[in-house]
Order: C-alpha cells, then structure tokens, then sequence
C-alpha cells in the first residue's frame, strides 16, 4: 500500500493509499464524518462512514481537533466537488497526536497577533500560497540565469566594510575586529564575473534602517547578476528579460495559488514588452507636474516611487540618477558626470522599486577618488580596486529583492508576509 501526497492523488483513481497530515476542518452528517486533511501539497477530503469502520474508529473522529496529526488509508475517488477534485472513502485511521485548542481560528485576528503566532500562521491557506509563489519565483530566477550561462557563486554574509551605505550596517564581533552584515554581494559578485564572465549570488542581505514603511525588512533576500563588458543598456534589457521570465513562469505554474490571495491576474497579464525607460530628469519633471515638491539631486523616496509606479501598467526603468545620491561604486556617465550609469525599475500599480543597479566603475583612479570622498576605509577596499588593475572592463549588474518582487506580484500590501519569518525594526520573535 503506497504512501502518497495529495498533490499525487490524481495519478492513483481507484488505489487504496495512505496519506498523512493535518486536519483542517471537520464536518458531520450523522453516519458520515468529512474530514478535510492538509499535507502540505494540497487538501483532501477524507469520507469515513459509520458503516465501514469500526465503532471505536468512527467515534475516534468526535474527539478530533484542527491540526491534529492523522495516517489516513482508503481507496482515492475523483470527485470534482470535492477540496482537490479527490476524495478519500477511509478505511483505516490512525491519529498521531491530537492537537492542543489552535489559536488562530477563523475569527479576524490583529496583526500583532499574527506576527507572534507566526509559526502557525503559516499553515494558513492566504500564507500557504503566497510562500509557494514565492518558491516559483525563486527558481524562475534560477532556471533564467543557469539557462542564459551564467555561475552561481556564493558571496560572503560577514564583510569587512559597507557596500551601500555606512549608516546601515548591522556590526558584529569578529574575533578580535569588527564585521558587518552584508548589505549585498555585488562588489564580491564583481570578482567572480572577472573570472567566470558573467555570475551571481543568491542569498540573505541586511540593512540596518530604522524604517518602519511597508516596503522595509531588516533581513530580506536578494538575487544579484553581474556580467563583464557590460553597459548600462545591456543591464536594463537584462533585468527586463528576468521579470517577464519570471511573470510568465508565476502565471503558468501559480494560477491557483494566485486565486487563494485574490491577485488580479489581468494586471499581471498585461505586463509586456519594452519597458517604459525614463531618465531621472523625466520623472522629476513628471513629479512636479503631479505636485511634488521635490527639486533636482534629490532621491525619490517610497512616495515618489509610488506616484511613478501607478503612472503605468509595467515596470518602468528611470535611469541616470545624479551621482550624489547613489553608491560610491557607480559609473558616471561620460557625457553627464553628474548623473550616475544606473537603474531603478519601478514595479507597477504603486509597488515601487524592485531592481536597483546599474554599470560600475571600472578605472582604478576614478574608484579609490570615489572610495576616499565617501570616507571609507582604503584597506577595506583594496581588494576591490585590484579588480581594476588586471583586465578592468566595463561591467554591470543589478540586485532584486524577492520580497518585493513576492509583494507586487501576489498583490500583498506588506512584505512581511512574503517571508517565512519577517524582521523587522521591533520584531525579531518567532
């Protein structure tokens, strides 16, 4: 007698199985109990009859409660109607443990709530779904950059400098020195690309920001291309060709999940081909005919973005931001040194950014002026400005962050739930 998953169900019509789970829900109709069982591929409802069984076993389902652990063997019947299109008519149950009162019920809970019960709150349907999603757009990212030839290579989490920015650093005790938290791999990502031509890196990022805005994790992840002889034009239509492979990955295998979080799925449909590019000095102007009263060399900030975002239908790309306000690595353009070679891409329907990058600097000279402007420590970065001495070229890449990509193309309103367990400026608990 098999064991099987749920999601299997389909493939065994006829078979007597075994599944094992979690009860979900429960109902009774006198000599019949219906017994919804989740596994975590899916659900389904398992039909014991007073007729079929034992006494003690029908009388065991009384004493059931949401969430305990069940083996339930029957024979699979496809039923439409039915939570999965299966039934299980059950002939054997055995109950693993009967499980404590649970504490999130199907009344409205306030998010405090939520978020301390975290650990739970992911067996819901909403989070279920969103965390599958989640996982297809990870591996989109993945299967888009293996399938285009480029290396995965890790990049380190301990770092002894900044990347981004010095005011957002998470320090720790290295032995007898200081480390920080990464804030992303790109500068490590631009050695590798010197030796494997184009790679990237896919892991945890941290910023010490004391932000509070719905877009904000202290911890989040981040996946990071970087590719030799590279120009700001080419890492545009990069970033690009990885979000409609994504979008269209998201919409062929996710559809059902979409469904549970009540994404407008139109909106994800008629993202397409090209991009709306503008440069900084466009937006700017945009803003100032909506009424910002933001001037020229000042950065965007989450309400920018949003009044951008919800002026089209797809993800837009403003580039050439002034040099002042983006990292200290950026390449100015040649013809506008005041103006950095970079890129933000907006999602749409008021998300906001998604993909930050751009070309990088790729004369020695140029770095270590910018290195010694910034205030950064030169030994940090010697490594770094080595990369420029043996076979420099022009060279770009750009980070994502998932959460955001999760948050847009579910619809989510917050990132802290596009991630298994959220930290955030006051929670760090589960």
């Amino acid at each position: 007698m098999a064991n099987v998953y749920v999601s299997e169900l389909r493939d065994h019509v006829g078979e007597t199985v075994t599944v094992r789970g979690w009860l979900y829900h429960k109902r009774s109709s006198g000599k019949l109990w219906f017994l919804v069982l989740r596994d975590g591929t899916g659900l389904v409802q398992c039909v014991l009859f007073k007729g079929n069984v034992t006494a003690e076993l029908f009388g065991q389902a009384d004493a059931l409660t949401q969430e305990s652990s069940l083996i339930v063997t029957g024979k699979v019947r496809k039923d439409e109607r039915a939570p999965g299109g299966h039934e299980l008519d059950v002939a054997e149950l055995a109950v693993v443990q009967i499980a404590q009162e649970y504490p999130i019920t199907p009344k409205e809970h306030g998010t405090a709530f939520l978020m301390e019960h975290r650990h739970l709150w992911l067996r819901s349907s909403r989070q279920h779904a969103i965390l599958k999603i989640r996982h297809e757009i990870i591996k989109a990212c993945r299967d888009f950059f293996d399938s285009k030839g480029f290396t995965l290579v890790d990049t380190p989490i301990f770092t002894p400098a900044a990347c981004e920015g010095t005011t957002t650093l998470f320090e720790t005790q290295y032995f007898d020195q200081k480390a920080y938290l990464t804030q992303s791999g790109q500068l490590y990502n631009e050695a590798t690309a010197a030796a494997f031509g184009k790679s990237y890196c896919f892991g945890p990022t941290f910023r010490a920001e004391k932000s509070k805005t719905r877009r904000h994790l202290m911890e989040f992840w981040m996946v990071e291309p970087e590719v030799c002889f590279a120009e700001l034009p080419d890492i545009m239509q990069l970033a690009e060709d990885m979000l409609i492979f994504i979008l269209d990955r998201v919409l062929e295998k996710r559809r059902e999940e979409l469904k549970v979080v009540e994404r407008e799925v139109a909106k994800l449909e008629r993202v397409g081909r090209p991009f709306p590019r503008i440069s900084y000095d466009e937006a700017l102007r945009l803003l100032q005919e909506k009424g910002s009263s933001i001037e020229w060399g000042g950065d965007f900030g989450a309400a920018d973005e949003t009044t951008l975002s919800e002026t089209y239908h797809r993800p837009v790309m403003v580039h050439r931001y002034p040099t002042s306000v983006k990292a200290f690595y950026m390449q100015p353009d040649p013809i506008r040194p005041e103006v950095a070679l970079c890129v933000d891409v907006l999602a749409p329907e008021g998300y906001g950014e998604i993909i930050g990058g751009g070309q990088r600097i790729h004369e020695e000279s140029l770095l270590r002026q910018r290195i010694s402007q910034h205030g950064l420590p030169e030994e940090a970065f010697r490594w770094y400005a080595d990369l420029r001495k043996y076979g420099t070229t022009p060279h770009g890449g750009f980070g994502m962050g998932i959460e955001r990509a999760v948050a847009w193309i579910c619809g989510i309103e917050h990132v802290r739930e596009t991630i298994p367990f959220p930290r955030m400026l006051y929670r760090i608990y589960p």
